[in-house]
């Protein structure tokens, strides 16, 4: 496996090793864990940001969209457990 070298401050450091000791790992392991995490947040948030822009161009294309109303009633109803109609996409006026 290669090796990357960082350098810390030594407050920096010593709040690492302290922060590793409290959940039981070592520095080198709360590191790997912190910069895995950070890795899939980057993914996570591309892909949102991707989805986003291809439901945003299907919007821009189609015209067809859910008033905000009626999909805050959608929303609210399946958040409380209940079975909603799903509101119907329109064409948005202009």
């Amino acid at each position: 496996m290669p090796t990357t070298t960082i350098r810390l401050e030594e407050d920096l450091k010593a709040r690492l090793t302290a922060a590793a000791h409290l959940t039981g790992k070592s520095p080198h392991a709360f590191i790997l864990e912190a910069i895995a995490q950070q890795v899939e947040q980057v993914e996570i948030d591309t892909e949102f940001d991707r989805l986003a822009d291809a439901r945003w161009a299907q919007v821009l294309a189609s015209g067809q969209t859910v008033p905000w109303d009626e999909a805050k009633t959608w929303l609210e109803a399946r958040a409380r457990g209940e079975k909603a109609a799903r509101p119907i996409a329109r064409t948005r006026p202009r």
